[in-house]
């Protein structure tokens, strides 16, 4: 009876929560299609940078379905669409921009920076910016304004790039958990946090050459757009520049000049000759880009064969709820293969790699592919990196941004021995019965013989081997030459071209359009895949894991749970992994 009642006063509760997210998912789903933005005569581009930079959308969590809340990424590839299409549309006087706290990964942030210093330098429209508080990815992006104007009180902060790792080693040795290592690749770092206390050379040698690289790109795009040189950015970024006050940033051509945002506005409504009592006619980025909208649609679709564009972001694993997983995309890869209407595909990738052995499979259905008789372009993000490069390196075309994270050829393996947890610490021992010698194995409650280590040692050295003879065979280089930039050093994208990893700097639409020509194609229609549009259960299991997830972040605290979520994710890492660590532009 008890346990009867307790199943009723837990269902009840449980059964309201499910009812309200299935009411408000559907109202959310059915509120979910714009209205389309088409502009009238004298309208203005609004591109609000307070937001994420997102490659696709997501189902909405559960705060967003139950309370409303609008989700605040911005999905980059329509946003370089709008802005590309405003500057052919004579309805769009100019862009706006609202240059608010972004954020999001370099490489995205520093094409839509491009595609802004496009825009005003090809089309001969103005561009303003405002912002109260401007954050240094929104800078990068709204340097490239004609005018960029900051409020009176208003900061700007400019201060570089850098990489912060954190070390668990010496929370692994107070628990009494030591991390067993085999890996194959000088460079390859991600393995350090939990066999060191601080940075090794080798990673802190590649990761500076790899931020100054970056920042060398960043600042010349700056310095370039704000008349200056590159000195003098990296002066600002030397500077404390978010401390000083808003009339220095004036005088060191930082910004143009201090206005409220009224005043902005109003500079605007005489642009565009109407009275300052009257409304802006602006248009959403997000309204003028919608799938919907037939602007939109005239340049996503031009009839013809299907060009498949390949979605491949996260983490690669075998299985699971998220990211990469070779379980799904090797059959959505087939299916694309034998499908006659799909002439041509560009695999997106925006991955730090992850497991070796769902890398390869999802590698060798890339050749399927390509046995189809059909072109093969891949196109990076932020970040195609260790597995993220396994899975990029077999395509006839690779394009990268040259801010894209990439390289890292290299794996290794973690394998967890918690017998000084168990035994010292808590007092628990264990006694094993089996019928050979390795029986047990892997057994986490004590550390590997000689012999085991050894043994997945030369795992590692066959995986390594066979990681780089994709690459020799997908780049045509000779193994040697792969094995000279390999050692699991990340490379950025400018030098990868440098280097041989990739063949050309340039955006999605740029590979796109590149393998439409080698397809033959004079007209297509883009799809992407996979189809990933939100439905109620969909969102409801994912409102139950983020329900689980705000809960534990809410009781341990910032701090202790990503210390938590980290110990998580190595304790379910399996196999061999090939992944490298990534970086926001902040």
């Amino acid at each position: 009876m008890l346990a009867a009642l307790a199943a009723i006063w837990i269902s009840v509760p449980l059964l309201c929560i499910i009812a309200l997210l299935f009411i408000g998912a559907i109202v959310s789903i059915g509120s979910s299609g714009k209205e389309n933005g088409t502009p009238s005569d004298g309208s203005v581009l609004y591109i609000n940078l307070a937001t994420t930079l997102a490659e696709r959308p997501s189902n909405p969590d559960m705060q967003s379905v139950i309370y409303g809340i609008e989700d605040e990424a911005t999905l980059l590839q329509p946003t370089l669409n709008a802005i590309k299409q405003a500057a052919d549309d004579d309805k769009i006087e100019g862009i706006y921009i609202d240059a608010g706290p972004l954020s999001g990964g370099l490489a995205s942030v520093y094409t839509l920076a491009t595609a802004i210093d496009d825009f005003r330098n090809t089309s001969g429209k103005w561009v303003i910016a405002y912002g109260d508080n401007i954050s240094q990815a929104s800078y990068l992006v709204a340097a490239g304004a004609s005018e960029l104007y900051l409020n009176p009180e208003g900061m700007v902060d400019i201060h570089g790039l850098a990489s912060n790792i954190t070390f668990y080693k010496g929370l692994l040795d107070k628990l009494g958990v030591e991390m067993q290592v085999v890996k194959v690749g000088t460079f390859k770092s991600a393995v350090e946090p939990y066999i060191l206390t601080s940075i090794s050379d080798a990673n802190r040698l590649q990761m500076q050459a790899l931020l100054d690289a970056m920042w060398d790109k960043v600042t010349a795009h700056i310095a370039g757009c704000r008349g200056t040189g590159k000195d003098a950015v990296n002066a600002w970024a030397d500077s404390m520049l978010l401390t000083q006050a808003p009339a220095t940033l004036v005088r060191r051509n930082i910004v143009d000049s201090l206005l409220y945002r009224h005043q902005a506005e109003e500079i605007i409504k005489d642009r565009l000759g109407i009275s300052h009592s009257k409304d802006i006619p602006f248009v959403p980025v997000d309204r003028y880009s919608d799938a919907d909208s037939p602007i939109n649609k005239l340049y996503r679709s031009r009839n013809g064969k299907e060009i498949a564009v390949l979605y491949a972001e996260g983490a690669i694993a075998e299985s699971g709820s998220s990211g990469i997983t070779s379980d799904k995309l090797v059959p959505q890869i087939l299916s694309l293969a034998e499908n006659k209407e799909v002439a041509a595909m560009v695999l997106r990738v925006n991955s730090p790699g992850g497991s070796a052995f769902a890398s390869e499979q999802i590698w060798e259905a890339l050749e399927q592919f390509k046995k189809a008789g059909k072109p093969l372009y891949v196109s990076m993000g932020d970040y195609a990196a260790s597995g993220g490069y396994y899975i990029s390196c077999g395509a006839d075309r690779i394009f990268a941004s040259p801010v894209t994270l990439t390289g890292s050829i290299g794996i290794y393996g973690l394998i967890p021995n918690f017998h000084g947890l168990l035994t010292d610490h808590l007092g628990i021992t264990q006694s094993t019965v089996s019928t050979n010698s390795f029986g047990a194995f892997p057994d986490v409650a004590r550390p590997l013989s000689p012999f085991e280590l050894a043994s997945m040692q030369n795992m590692v050295n066959r995986g390594y081997e066979t990681f780089v003879g994709r690459c020799a065979e997908g780049r045509d280089m000779p193994v040697d030459s792969i094995k000279a930039i390999a050692e699991g050093r990340v490379w950025d994208g400018a030098t990868a071209l440098e280097i041989g990893l990739v063949d050309e700097l340039g955006t999605l639409d740029q590979a796109v359009e590149a393998v439409a020509e080698a397809a033959g194609l004079s007209s297509y229609t883009l799809v992407e895949y996979p189809d990933n549009k939100p439905n109620i259960w969909s969102i409801l299991i994912a409102a139950s894991r983020d329900l689980d997830t705000s809960v534990r972040r809410s009781v341990m605290g910032k701090e202790a749970f990503e210390v938590y979520s980290e110990i998580n994710r190595i304790s379910s890492l399996k196999g061999v992994q090939a992944i490298s660590p990534v970086f926001d532009l902040q």
